[in-house]
């Protein structure tokens, strides 16, 4: 096998295979701290964090914004002949990429690989004219298919949602559309399949009948799931949760949110979550609590890695950097036995302002050596065990005695009131949180 795949045109030319070289390297196009044949608690680098390319992000983005047109020059969309010609161009310079960088994994849109048709029927035949010429490329690098999904946003159609449309011709619309990226997936051998309402919400409760619509969507994920059962899928179903933008308020507001959408209507042992740091961000809450609530919920599933700005109000997108919240990740992540078909897929821009070709592969170095640190400072943590026993003893109480007859359902309510008067003044044990916080400052610096 190649060392990377070239097409019929090398898009990322005098670039070759990107490395491992180490901390001290000052090389921008090698990894300073992934090295995805080291071993770390029994398994590699590469097996611990699954890393995949998105789609969408990597070589359909060109810089535009809402104030501005695009600002990068994407050599596969210059000579093509037609849009699916163009579509082609696009894969070969996606696959170049993705062997280059090392990733094993990428994740996609329908409408990323394949341009949309006049009718559903011709967009699904675009669709899987593109998906076969994928397979082809995907044999011949050993690249595979994280997840795939369906963009039920940006048609107009979808203005007032997918799913939760108030006119049933869009749901249907929208189901045919599914169906079609599902049986996509199913022939691309993928792992998993991610729901991402980006429109299943409401911009005015005046004209929005709530509880109609979040009906709608369970009947549709339920009939969903079934279908690609019934297609022979045996892969994890995902749905991202984000409180917002572009509705006002989704339905997927966050994990809590959703865990409690999936018990209600029968899913919760089909689907888990695809957990973003940025969506994580604008529910107000840390991509560390997403993701410990979706541990603590056995929902965990995947994760778009990515951060967000917070002096922004909106989804930035930006490449993970950040060792501390990477370490934190990957603390959870180990501590429920690691990725089974989920992974690391950087759902993340390279900035409006970086418009050279290496700046692409900079930035998913960058958050590859992130997570790299992560998974590195997370297993020490764990092998270390001081976490462990801390809350261990922090919660010990519970473990016999009165506190375990508790847990387990076998006491009565006037009898755990009673008690009160036998415990007296209680409640002013420490809860350590700055020693814990220099700890875990300790593990970052290998100390």
């Amino acid at each position: 096998m190649a060392e990377y795949f070239v097409g019929n045109k090398e898009y990322f030319p005098g670039i070759g295979k990107i490395k491992y070289e180490g901390p001290k390297s000052d090389n921008p196009l090698a990894f300073k701290y992934y090295d995805p044949d080291k071993k770390i608690g029994g398994k590699t680098m590469k097996e611990h964090l699954r890393f995949a390319v998105a789609y969408w992000h990597s070589f359909c983005a060109d810089g535009t914004d809402m104030f501005g047109a695009g600002t990068q020059k994407q050599p596969w969309k210059l000579d093509a002949k037609s849009p699916m010609e163009g579509a082609e161009h696009k894969l070969d310079a996606a696959f170049e990429f993705i062997t280059k960088l090392g990733a094993e994994f990428y994740a996609f849109h329908d409408r990323d690989i394949a341009p949309e048709g006049a009718t559903p029927a011709e967009s699904e035949k675009n669709l899987m004219t593109i998906v076969a010429k994928a397979k082809e490329r995907q044999k011949a690098t050993g690249v595979k298919l994280l997840w795939g999904t369906a963009n039920l946003f940006s048609n107009p159609r979808f203005m007032n949602g997918a799913a939760t449309n108030p006119d049933f011709a869009v749901v249907s619309h929208a189901a045919a559309q599914v169906k079609a990226a599902i049986d996509a997936t199913i022939e691309l051998d993928g792992q998993g399949y991610t729901f991402w309402g980006g429109r299943e919400g409401y911009m005015s409760l005046l004209n929005t009948d709530l509880k109609r619509e979040k009906e709608h969507l369970g009947r549709f994920l339920v009939m969903a799931r079934d279908y690609a059962r019934s297609r022979g899928f045996k892969g994890v179903f995902y749905i991202e949760p984000k409180p917002m933008e572009p509705s006002k308020h989704q339905y997927d507001f966050d994990v809590e949110t959703v865990a409690g959408f999936l018990k209600q209507y029968g899913l919760e042992k089909d689907f888990r979550m695809n957990i973003e740091a940025n969506h994580a961000e604008l529910a107000g809450h840390d991509f560390h609590h997403e993701l410990e609530t979706a541990a603590a919920l056995g929902l965990f599933g995947s994760v778009d890695a990515n951060r967000g700005d917070p002096r922004n109000g909106w989804d930035t997108d930006q490449f993970p950097m950040s060792y501390y919240e990477t370490s934190l990740a990957m603390l959870t992540i180990l501590k429920v036995g690691g990725f089974t078909t989920g992974g690391l897929n950087f759902d993340a821009h390279i900035r409006r302002n970086s418009v050279d070709p290496a700046d692409l592969f900079e930035a998913h170095i960058g958050g590859m050596d992130a997570f790299a640190v992560g998974l590195e400072v997370a297993h020490r943590i764990i092998q270390d065990g001081k976490y462990a026993a801390f809350i261990k003893e922090r919660y010990a109480s519970f473990d016999s005695g009165d506190g375990a007859r508790f847990e387990k359902g076998q006491m009565k309510f006037e009898e755990l009131a009673g008690l009160a008067k036998e415990y007296g003044n209680v409640g002013f044990t420490s809860g350590k949180q700055e020693r814990l916080e220099n700890l875990l400052n300790q593990y970052l610096l290998g100390l």
